[in-house]
């Protein structure tokens, strides 16, 4: 009962929107009961949609990606010009620029857990047997949604404590920190999604018989 319980009291908060009230509601323990939950909900919810909508499925990260980088490049160049050439700056030209790179390093992380450029020794998985490389695949799944799992939560407290505490983007007057830092807890999310994409796919190729374990190629298509 006490998961049940701080179940309603995190949904009580989250839906008062009060930053303090969130913030104490993710300190027990049993929010990665929770967040697993969620997770695994989410992920079966996002792997339908990837499966059914090609087009997200192929640019919603990179484009979260490409986004932020030329808006890093956009506020770097045009920070450059207008220190040597106007002999002007602004404050906040060197402060967001590294949250908008957490952002794309988020989501690019989430991206390659589907196209799986992360470690994966695909060289040495494809000389074991059939049903060894089946049981890596699942080793894979239960890591990356593990990782998945503590990046959430821990994620989503720091984006409470930040809120609770007001923290403002230096050089700005009103941009809150936790802006930024709640696309943390996203990728998290759309993580485990990829995680559950992807097995779902290797059971469906072991089940017809077909190759399981492919090249990962950087910046390849998913």
């Amino acid at each position: 009962m006490s998961v049940w319980s701080d179940a309603m009291t995190l949904f009580s908060a989250l839906a008062g929107q009060d930053s303090f009230d969130i913030r104490n509601a993710l300190r027990p323990n049993s929010m990665y009961i929770i967040a697993a939950i969620y997770l695994l909900i989410t992920g079966w919810i996002m792997a339908w949609i990837y499966h059914h909508v090609p087009l997200f499925e192929r640019y919603f990260e990179r484009t979260v990606m490409i986004t932020c980088y030329l808006a890093i490049a956009l506020i770097i160049f045009w920070g450059v010009v207008d220190r040597f050439v106007f002999s002007n700056q602004q404050p906040w030209s060197t402060t967001i620029p590294p949250f908008l790179f957490m952002v794309m390093a988020w989501f690019g992380a989430a991206y390659n857990v589907r196209v799986r450029t992360h470690l994966s020794f695909s060289e040495f998985r494809t000389r074991m047997p059939r049903i060894g490389q089946m049981a890596c695949l699942w080793l894979d799944f239960f890591l990356w949604y593990g990782f998945a799992l503590i990046f959430f939560v821990t994620t989503m407290r720091v984006v409470a404590l930040s809120a609770s505490n007001f923290q403002i983007v230096l050089g700005t007057d009103n941009t809150m920190q936790w802006w930024f830092i709640l696309a943390a807890p996203v990728a998290g999310t759309l993580m485990a999604a990829r995680a559950v994409e992807n097995i779902q796919d290797d059971v469906k190729n072991y089940k017809n018989d077909e190759p399981l374990i492919t090249q990962a190629v950087i910046g390849g298509d998913t």
